[in-house]
Order: C-alpha cells, then structure tokens, then sequence
C-alpha cells in the first residue's frame, strides 16, 4: 500500500527515511569477498545518527543497538544501501530502525542483508531548558522523485583541508560515486565515467555537515549518459541547506570485457551526449 501511494504523488506514511548509499570495494571486503560486518555496524551507525540528527537538530550519541541480524552478505561490487527511519521518538531519545539492503549491478538481485534497531539520545540540552523534548515524529513525507538518485552522509575531519572544509576532490569523489549508481541503475550495467563536464563549486562545506549528492539522467546516448548532480551541505543543528556544488558527469555502459554496451538502438539514438 505504502508504495502504491508513493507511485501515485500522495505522501507516504511516517517520518522521511534517511539513505547512505555506497559500493562493496575490495578493502571493505573479507576473504570470501563479502562486506566486513564491522564496516555494516559502522555505516548503519552513521545513518541512524544522521536521522536522528535531522529528526532533533541536537547532537545524539548512540546509546545502544538491538536485535541486529545479519542475515545475508553483501558481496564487492554490489551496491548497498543504508536505510534508517526513526520510529519512536521519547523525551531525549530517539529509536531508529535501520537496513542494510545490498542490489547487484545488473539489478537482478535486491536483499535484506542486515536490519537493526538503534537508540540515539540526545546530549547537552540543558541549555535549552527543562522542558525541551524531542518534537513528535512526522504523521506522513512527501516521497522524493522515482528518478533521483539521493545519497547522504557527513564530513569528518580526514576529509578537510587546514580551514576546516571538505576537500573539492572528496566532493568530487562522493558526487561521481551518485552519479554511477544512477547509471547503473537505468541501464542495468556496471559503468564508467568518460568526462565530467563543467564543475561548479560554489559555497565551502564545514567540518561535521551533512552532505546530500541529488542525481538525475538528463541525457541518454547510444552507449553514454549524461548525470547531473547537485552537492548539498546541511547544518547539523540548524537544518540550513546550500547547493555547495554542481555538475555533469558522462558515464559508459561496459560489459564485462569493458567494451561500450548500447542503451538503446541505433535507428532510436539521439545525438550521443
């Protein structure tokens, strides 16, 4: 029912879920080539704080974890993402339901991997007063689009320079990571960058800001995409959101043999982008 609503433009029920997107690499990997279960517990910890933060707009910790079940693994290469939606909300704490679902490149294999239940509270409020409390959770949200591609996360300090702010080649690499999945994810291949056209950076991005990468095809050739993606940065506690940064990125269909993969056919292609 959720999703049919969702399908339709109507709100969906409950409080907005948060999405940590990422790819299975080789170093995140064990010896049977599955995702690190340490690596799982610290991307689910990750999104379920960035949730709840966006929930309180007050610092959380994590004051424990139930019921984590590792009922699949993520294999290197597969897409994985991070899923976490607050679901009970008390005085000064916060319980965040969080899964872990991993998807081939192809698309034929969507999983459950790993589901588990996070209580974040919330800490320094007695400047607030006395009777602070966290706010209700949301009735309904209104469903993002179907073909966007959106990825959050947070900058820590290795990814700064001296001034504090988030290094352009990070950002780079966080906005061409969006912009492969959704590539991916049209034409069911793994893909390639082939150029990234004209990069505007237009506002730094602090230490300990959340960042959201949007991405959407705005263009599809005989074997390439065009992906454009915007960089967000958000404040932890105040929930102002700036556009740091936008681009275009050109990514390419490959087989396995890394040989180009038409996306549509000859008599149907545009001019390629």
């Amino acid at each position: 029912m959720k999703r049919e609503r969702a399908s339709q433009g109507e709100p969906a029920e409950g409080p907005a879920p948060t999405s940590l997107v990422d790819i299975v690499f080789p170093g995140d990997t064990n010896h049977h080539g599955t995702l690190f279960g340490g690596a799982g517990l610290a991307f689910m910890d990750r999104v379920a704080f960035i949730a709840a933060t966006r929930h309180g707009r007050v610092p959380f910790v994590t004051a424990s974890c139930e019921r984590v079940e590792f009922r699949k693994p993520a294999h290197v290469g597969e897409i994985v993402a991070f899923v976490a939606t607050p679901v009970l909300a008390g005085k000064r704490s916060l319980t965040v339901e969080v899964e872990m679902i991993a998807q081939t490149i192809d698309g034929t294999a969507r999983t459950c991997c790993t589901r588990g239940v996070f209580h974040m509270v919330a800490v320094g409020c007695e400047r607030r007063g006395p009777d602070w409390r966290l706010e209700r959770l949301p009735a309904s949200h209104a469903p993002p689009p179907a073909d966007e591609v959106r990825m959050v996360d947070i900058v820590f300090a290795d990814q700064t320079n001296g001034s504090g702010k988030m290094f352009g080649g990070d950002a780079l690499a966080f906005m061409t990571k969006a912009a492969f999945v959704a590539a991916a994810r049209l034409s069911k291949t793994p893909c390639v960058l082939a150029a990234s056209e004209r990069i505007d950076f237009r506002l730094p991005i602090a230490l300990g800001s959340i960042v959201e990468v949007i991405a959407r095809v705005c263009g599809i050739g005989r074997t390439s995409m065009r992906i454009d993606v915007e960089l967000w940065s958000e404040d932890l506690l105040t929930g102002a959101r700036n556009r740091s940064a936008k681009g275009v990125f050109v990514m390419v269909a490959v087989d396995r043999d890394h040989r180009p993969v038409k996306l549509i056919p000859d008599d149907n292609a545009g001019s390629k982008p």
